[in-house]
């Protein structure tokens, strides 16, 4: 099949490998000038299935007045009600935890598969501070041994062991290690699984903003330089994904959630090396995490409902900047730090939507929210699947946009 993507970021990239790979015709389409541009650009990079939850799995939603209009604030009280307990927000958060398993899987295969060189480490650590820390934390971690997801509850002292670089003077009560978690570089994979597409025959056009879809039998994409028809066409454009589809009647709760995130290079001294993580650590009473890339550190959170790409949030990035002085004080050579803010796409229910878009020739691969990363791989996979008339190894129930309706 002759096949168009709409998206280049880390979903648009990983389902354009993959259908490449099944031998079919792609092309994407990039208003961008380059591969994970937007949200992928500077992302925590941290693939922690266990963390992965349908709701913002990184911080506290905020609705600033000024910008929250009565659609934001509607949907906000959406995801509050099917986040309420009960057998729906149980379910949602099983099916998105073995989602991010199948992901973090085939990552890894992918990894293995084509020889793929990323800035990579191997390991995580939710840090506790204090005793209402660890009792808050019970009920998550019943959840996770029910769910038979790998971890181990560890003293301070142990914790400290296994990231020595923590502050001592900080309180550490304990931390939850979780063994198959860890640090892929997103957007250094995003672009070495671009040249692995493009070498299969993917073809990219960057600078190439879509103006409108047409769909059908014969199903089309509009541009500046006129319409391209193809046999089926991919939406993974993120939050620009409901203007989009809107006229085709295909009408999405979609709601941009922004996080932040600094990266700056580390400190190295004499005698004791590079300083900062060796992996990743969560804080878990700010919700955010740290983590080595390669040379670098990059510190993200936050969640902010509303908004735009230009208006960083000061207060957010200052509790990463308070946060990474916390535990790894002086690691970091601030003043070189880039600040970013990048939207993640969300439905009130936490879960993507990926298939048939319920008109013909249409298809999504959107909706990811904060565990985009993680599970963007599982998805494309799913979605490849779905279009080659196969069925898949990864479950993909409840992922259909019938779940709306």
């Amino acid at each position: 099949m002759r096949i168009a993507i709409v998206g280049a970021g880390i979903v648009g990239v990983t389902t354009a490998y993959e259908l490449a790979a099944d031998g079919h015709e792609v092309m994407v389409f990039e208003r961008g000038d380059a591969v994970a541009g937007g949200a992928s650009f500077a992302s925590g990079s941290l693939v922690a299935p266990a963390l992965v939850g349908p709701g913002p799995t990184l911080g506290l939603v905020e609705i600033p007045p000024r910008l929250a209009g009565l659609g934001l604030a509607r949907w906000a009280w959406r995801q509050r009600r099917s986040l309420r307990p009960g057998a729906a927000a149980t379910e949602a958060r099983t099916r998105l935890l073995r989602l991010a398993d199948a992901g973090h899987a085939r990552l890894q295969a992918l990894h293995a598969e084509l020889g793929l060189d990323t800035e990579r480490a191997e390991g995580a650590l939710v840090l506790l501070r204090r005793k209402q820390d660890l009792d808050r934390a019970r009920a998550p971690i019943k959840r996770l041994a029910e769910l038979g997801v790998a971890f181990e509850l560890l003293d301070g002292e142990r914790a400290r062991a296994l990231e020595p670089g923590l502050d001592a003077a900080v309180p550490l009560r304990a931390a939850i290690r979780l063994p198959t978690a860890g640090v892929v570089n997103c957007r250094q994979f995003a672009h070495a699984l671009k040249a692995q597409a493009q070498r299969l025959g993917a073809q990219w056009r960057f600078g190439a903003t879509v103006r409108a879809l047409r769909a059908g039998t014969a199903p089309a994409i509009v541009g500046d330089d006129g319409e391209h028809g193809f046999d089926a066409v991919v939406v993974a454009a993120g939050a620009a994904s409901a203007e989009l589809l809107a006229p085709l009647g295909v009408r999405l709760a979609l709601a941009a959630v922004w996080g932040h995130s600094l990266t700056a290079p580390l400190r190295e001294v004499d005698g004791h090396g590079m300083l900062g993580p060796r992996a990743a650590v969560v804080d878990e009473r700010h919700a955010v995490t740290i983590v080595r890339l390669g040379r670098r550190v990059r510190v993200a959170g936050g969640a902010e409902l509303g908004g735009d790409a230009q208006t960083l949030h000061e207060p957010t990035l200052a509790t990463l900047y308070a946060v990474l002085h916390d535990w790894f004080p002086g690691a970091a050579q601030l003043a070189q730090a880039q600040r970013w803010k990048g939207a993640r796409a969300m439905l009130p229910d936490g879960l993507p939507l990926v298939g048939g878009a319920g008109v013909d020739g249409i298809w999504l691969n959107l909706g990811h929210g904060g565990g985009g990363w993680t599970i963007a791989a599982a998805t494309a996979r799913l979605l490849a699947d779905r279009l080659g008339g196969r069925a898949s190894a990864i479950d993909g129930r409840a992922l259909g946009i019938d779940r709306l309706r």
